[in-house]
């Protein structure tokens, strides 16, 4: 880049691995929480990351916003729920055969019992602006993971992700102001 001419950006690069992020946003002060960061995100990963959680206070309620990701419908999550809601002796059934374990639709309903100390809710479909981690989400990619950002292995961008986000606790987490007044839009 050089000042009065046109920032080029060169087409080649090397790739040098990807990973994961799974992570929580507590909403009222902001901070992430019990980050994953490593290359799967698999329906164990995910139920391990909401185990993690879970453990922060394990004597509390909790109420998980997220999207309708299969991974968020797992019997992995059911088992985990179950387990920490002391509904042990709750037939869960069979996965794909019976019971609460039978398909995604019987999971939801179990995940989003009102009455579990530990329930999901989901949000609508195409409506990932109202899920703050999915925000959150978009602060990380236009802050540190931008058009400049080059890492030289897949250890130096875990690190980094990492690091921004104890900058990111210690300095920026707050509380979201949401400004949708809920007002319709007339098209």
């Amino acid at each position: 880049m050089k000042s009065g001419n046109v920032e080029k950006i060169e087409q080649e690069y090397i790739r040098n691995g990807t990973t994961g992020l799974i992570a929580s946003r507590n909403v009222s002060t902001g901070e992430i929480i019990a980050p994953l960061i490593q290359p799967t995100r698999t329906e164990i990963d995910f139920a391990d990351h909401i185990k993690g959680v879970i453990e922060l206070s394990p004597n509390s309620k909790y109420i998980f916003v997220m999207n309708q990701l299969n991974t968020h419908k797992s019997e992995s999550l059911v088992r985990l729920i179950a387990q920490r809601c002391d509904l042990n002796e709750t037939d869960l059934g069979i996965k794909n055969q019976s019971g609460i374990l039978k398909n995604m639709d019987t999971r939801a309903a179990f995940l989003t019992d009102k009455s579990h100390d530990i329930r999901i809710v989901y949000t609508p479909k195409h409506s990932s602006w109202l899920n703050q981690i999915e925000c959150w989400f978009s602060i990380i990619t236009r802050r540190f993971l931008n058009k400049r950002a080059s890492f030289k292995s897949l250890q130096e961008l875990e690190k980094g992700i990492q690091r921004f986000i104890e900058f990111y606790n210690e300095h920026m987490a707050k509380p979201f102001k949401w400004t949708y007044a809920g007002k319709l839009l007339h098209i």
